[in-house]
């Protein structure tokens, strides 16, 4: 428990700062970009991490967003009610998840769809002999064949999305004191905890992306969607009453409650 809470105060000056918010959209821009020279001008030796199926990429970015759900959905649930003491509340926030699953899911279609439409079907990975009679990618691969077509970096998306939410999601820390006496101390410490490691990885993974997979149109565009899609929810639409709205530290309840005591 100790370890617990030193870690958690440790960390929250970090992730739970406006700085760290403002910070985050250009340092994930600095990632993929200094990553992408890396890989052009300086390849680094194929490692571990440069294979496809390692375990981190296999059980935790390939399900990045339920990940992301598993511990944003009791969080945000646990620290709205103690806020604002509204279920109603709690259940509009917790909307902002899915909307996060329908962006997530239309993204990924779209890139599958672009993906269709700009490539064709090969039967090695030279992409010398076309097979014409395979007219998308996963015909084509059932068949054996080999997909060369525009990907757009799902990846790149979805990393830089679920950090940039989890980060907002966090700032509701700014007003909730946690107190060392309270029943749900450790609980929230642990969330916070997790989402903080959950952060971390994404921004470690993001980069090993960068430095290893695509091409540099495929993560420019994948990032940029990543960065799109956080940008229209929570700069733009969650300032509006129509909307799941932003976390209670963005908004009145900051002003019309004092700060309480987990």
């Amino acid at each position: 428990m100790e370890y617990m809470d030193r870690s958690a105060s440790f960390l929250r000056p970090y992730l739970v700062r406006d700085a760290a918010r403002r910070t985050m959209p250009l340092g994930l821009l600095g990632l993929m970009l200094g990553g992408s020279v890396i890989k052009e001008w300086a390849p680094l030796p194929e490692t571990y991490m440069s294979n496809k199926r390692n375990l981190i990429n296999m059980y935790f970015v390939k399900v990045a967003w339920a990940w992301t759900l598993c511990l944003l959905l009791p969080f945000i649930g646990i620290a709205t009610y103690h806020v604002t003491r509204s279920v109603a509340v709690v259940v509009r926030r917790l909307s902002a998840l899915l909307v996060g699953t329908a962006i997530w899911y239309s993204c990924t279609g779209v890139f599958l769809y672009i993906e269709n439409l700009t490539g064709s079907c090969y039967k090695s990975a030279a992409f010398d002999v076309p097979l014409e009679e395979h007219p998308n990618k996963i015909q084509c691969l059932k068949a054996g064949g080999f997909w060369n077509g525009f990907d757009i970096s799902g990846h790149s998306f979805l990393l830089s999305y679920c950090a940039l939410i989890t980060i907002e999601e966090m700032a509701v820390l700014h007003i909730v004191n946690i107190s060392k006496n309270s029943r749900l101390h450790s609980v929230v410490n642990g969330f916070f905890l997790g989402l903080s490691f959950l952060t971390m990885m994404w921004l470690w993974m993001f980069f090993t992306t960068a430095v290893y997979f695509h091409n540099f149109p495929q993560k420019l565009f994948g990032t940029l969607a990543g960065l799109l899609a956080w940008y229209g929810t929570y700069k733009y639409w969650y300032l509006t009453p129509l909307s799941p709205g932003l976390p209670p530290e963005r908004t009145s309840w900051s002003s019309r409650k004092s700060n309480r005591s987990l």
